[in-house]
């Protein structure tokens, strides 16, 4: 695999966007598998938020939720958009993801980050809450003891705000993100969902060296 060449995927578990796009995400690691590493990273989309929603963000958030699966066909249940003690706080769940990439690195922090997508949207578990991200992580075939020992400790919680932090030092302002890296650089292929076949013959022509940076413009 080339070392000097690099795919990175930010976003975060609770991001009804990259939910979206997770068909894409596939299909974008399948591109590059052999071809160039593929890298996650945790953006946290709401990590400040403490209280539980309101009727009118409930309200835009089923709105919001029902146009992403129109245009994406991913499944939702609404459900927990009802709960009355449901804080939307998604550190959490970033914080699930960088553990697994701790424990068994980048391709198992991706296909963990797809699980804890599901589990969350079409499944309406509270991935918000540690007791159920335990579960998914055991269900996945995470060491239990070593991952509740990780995600609890201060190391982690410090470890995921670096994601934060690097995020921000890119200069990324929605999830999903997907910047390529090489020898030339950093430059966004995405910013925001996008079906994978607009992105599919840009990746190719990063992959074989025939992008050309100057007339390709983050969507």
């Amino acid at each position: 695999m080339p070392v000097d060449r690099e795919l990175i995927y930010v976003g975060d578990p609770m991001c009804s966007w990259c939910y979206g796009f997770a068909p894409a995400k596939a299909r974008l690691e399948d591109q590059c598998r052999g071809r160039a590493a593929v890298t996650f990273v945790a953006g946290g989309l709401h990590i400040d938020w403490t209280e539980p929603q309101d009727r009118k963000r409930i309200d835009f958030l089923r709105e919001h939720w029902e146009e992403i699966n129109q245009r994406t066909g991913q499944p939702f249940k609404f459900g927990i958009l009802e709960r009355t003690d449901f804080v939307y706080n998604t550190e959490a769940a970033c914080r699930a993801a960088v553990t697994a990439r701790m424990m068994e690195g980048n391709d198992t922090a991706l296909k963990f980050f797809t699980r804890l997508q599901t589990a969350f949207y079409a499944e309406n578990l509270d991935v918000t809450q540690e007791g159920v991200l335990i579960g998914l992580a055991a269900d996945f075939g995470l060491g239990k003891d070593k991952f509740t020992e990780l995600f609890s400790s201060d190391e982690m919680k410090a470890e995921t705000m670096r994601d934060f932090q690097f995020a921000q030092r890119m200069g990324v302002t929605g999830f999903p993100t997907v910047v390529v890296n090489d020898r030339t650089g950093y430059a966004y292929l995405t910013v925001g969902w996008q079906p994978y076949e607009q992105l599919e013959p840009i990746v190719e022509a990063w992959l074989t060296d025939q992008l050309d940076r100057q007339s390709q413009a983050a969507e």
